[in-house]
């Protein structure tokens, strides 16, 4: 079994990888591979809706990390969502990185295990999380939650270790998605399926 991690700030080893990799040890502990893919300092696209990923399952868009994420992501069987919090709310580089990801590669996702994580200097987290939540929410994937919000304090990447409480929550959200992973693997032994998913009914409200 493998967890993919995003890292969705421009800093390689600063404050969300630092809380993502709590999460990390404690999956590894458990038996499962982990990697953490950083989204990087470049540039990141956003989704013009175009349309022409529908039947590729790739972004059209070859000049960023997106489809290289997608390609990963065929491979693991859980994923964890972490983002740095600036103005109350998770970072636009991972909001666009994850529309043409979700748009382009939303089979590699769904039924798949998913947390999202906050890391921020002082308010915002929530708002973040609740953000990057919606994105499972409508591919179809188990959120994984902890004992508190997925959340940790720190402008610095040494601070994360003072927040004890955030520290605690990242540890037991590993923990969490262990357990998860390996119930859905038990579920697989015993010819338990995953759910069918019946054919998509498009509405809007505009009436004749």
């Amino acid at each position: 079994m493998k967890v993919l991690l995003l890292n969705g700030s421009c800093k390689a080893n600063g404050s969300t990888f630092t809380a993502l990799t709590e999460v990390a040890k404690v999956l590894e502990n458990n038996g499962i591979e982990t990697e953490i893919f950083q989204i990087g300092a470049n540039p990141v696209r956003d989704c013009i809706g175009c349309g022409q990923c529908a039947d590729k399952y790739r972004c059209i868009f070859d000049d960023d990390a997106v489809n290289e994420f997608i390609d990963k992501a065929k491979q693991a069987d859980g994923f964890v969502f972490g983002s740095p919090t600036y103005y109350a709310h998770a970072d636009g580089r991972i909001l666009c990185f994850l529309d043409r990801a979700f748009y382009a590669g939303k089979r590699w996702f769904s039924h798949k295990p998913a947390a999202m994580l906050a890391v921020a200097r002082r308010a915002g987290t929530t708002a973040a999380i609740d953000t990057l939540n919606k994105y499972a929410t409508i591919a179809e994937m188990p959120l994984v939650s902890s004992t508190y919000w997925n959340m940790a304090f720190g402008s610095k990447p040494e601070d994360i270790f003072k927040d004890e409480e955030g520290l605690q929550t990242m540890r037991n959200l590993g923990e969490n998605m262990s357990w998860l992973l390996k119930c859905i693997d038990c579920a697989k032994t015993n010819g338990i399926p995953v759910p069918e998913t019946r054919a998509k009914i498009r509405t809007n409200f505009i009436k004749d």
